[in-house]
């Protein structure tokens, strides 16, 4: 086990879940939108690395269904009404603890200073972690927030900014997601040691190697 004077987590996928059916509420936007279905949730989720940064969830949407849209040879004009459908069913408060996760943040909690880092804007990540009654659980939070210049994960800027707010060198910190191209690229890059969380989402090539590999953060107290 490693001593760090910082533990830092995602929030989606990491800490939390969607209790949410992922396919029935694609289908349910796609039916809402009057479209036939071209996409899946796997397909969605893809596609989110090659996104321009969004000011908002709904020019995020907007710009992820253009993306498979296109992928799909599907005129990307759909994509404003499927994002308007698919956010009007989405519920950021059906969430709940993934395997191990709230024993982890506690354990985090009792042996040094702790921040979030999530790429998702504060409206949306804080009512899901009012939903969880763990949004005074962190001693800094950081949400993707581009016109004050914090842009998505990997870029440094939240990770600088959540060090700042920690008061702690990249040296002495470590952060956990389940993003290989987003949590562990930008630890990585920034000196943090990374612990990634493999959900079984994150195919493809390991362009990027973590510190540590957990299946769950049931393992987490073996790291730190």
């Amino acid at each position: 086990m490693a001593a760090y004077d910082a533990i830092c987590f995602d929030l989606d996928m990491t800490l939390c879940e969607s209790t949410q059916d992922p396919a029935g509420l694609l289908e349910s936007a796609f039916s809402g939108a009057g479209y036939e279905p071209f996409c899946t949730p796997a397909e969605l989720r893809a596609a989110v690395p090659d996104l321009p940064t969004a000011e908002t969830d709904r020019e995020f949407y907007e710009h992820l269904f253009a993306e498979v849209a296109g992928r799909a040879g599907i005129d990307s004009g759909v994509a404003p009404e499927l994002a308007g459908e698919y956010l009007e069913r989405q519920d950021p408060t059906a969430v709940a603890f993934r395997p191990g996760a709230k024993a982890a943040l506690e354990h985090a909690r009792d042996r040094s200073r702790v921040g979030l880092i999530t790429n998702g804007g504060r409206n949306t990540q804080t009512k899901k972690l009012e939903a969880l009654g763990i949004d005074d659980a962190f001693d800094a939070r950081v949400f993707t927030e581009p016109s004050a210049g914090i842009h998505p994960k990997p870029s440094a800027a939240p990770f600088e900014r959540a060090l700042a707010d920690l008061g702690v060198a990249p040296d002495a910190a470590i952060h956990v997601g389940d993003s290989l191209h987003a949590d562990i690229a930008g630890a990585n890059a920034m000196g943090l040691d990374s612990a990634w969380l493999d959900t079984g989402r994150d195919g493809g090539p390991r362009d990027h190697e973590p510190t540590y590999e957990l299946a769950s953060l049931e393992a987490f107290e073996t790291i730190v």
